[in-house]
């Protein structure tokens, strides 16, 4: 005869299986928040490479928001603080930013031999053009050209992947 208290050895089975199922889930949740977690991101465009840069330049500095994107369209959002008028020119190569060739006056030598991807010129004082540009993988270094601004710093590595 059962005592109260004890289960019917089928009961006892379901009673397990119920544990088994709620231990499931206490593992597999994580896991499913951290995918939920990978989706897009603000500065990746989706699915194909490429994403945004914020570009801040300033007498005499380039901030740039990343300094890697993915293969692809890459957009350089910059913004000009001034307080002069610059350029924001873009580069492949596997040189360093104070490795690049340079002309007598210390600006970066545009040339047959080394040519920008591509660029804009005569940036006003807080004004925000955008460059999309379409990036292999590689080196590249962007740099303001403007006579004096290169030799006085303007000048950041960028990676693409």
């Amino acid at each position: 005869m059962a005592r109260q208290g004890d289960r019917p050895p089928a009961l006892e089975g379901v009673r397990v299986m119920r544990r088994l199922a709620a231990g499931a889930c206490v593992v597999a949740l994580p896991a499913l928040l951290g995918l939920a977690a990978c989706g897009d991101d603000d500065d990746e465009s989706s699915g194909n490479g490429g994403g945004d840069v914020d570009v801040t330049l300033r007498d005499f500095e380039i901030d740039l928001g990343a300094t890697s994107a993915p293969a692809g369209e890459v957009t350089f959002n910059v913004h000009n603080e001034g307080p002069s008028v610059h350029e924001f020119v873009v580069f492949q190569t596997d040189l360093a930013p104070d490795e690049l060739p340079t002309d007598d006056d210390g600006n970066v030598a545009e040339g047959d031999d080394f040519e920008p991807v591509d660029e804009i010129e005569d940036i006003a004082v807080d004004a925000e053009p955008s460059l999309t540009v379409d990036l292999e993988a590689g080196s590249y270094v962007v740099v303001c050209n403007v006579p004096g601004h290169f030799s006085q710093g303007m000048a950041q590595a960028f990676s693409v992947t």
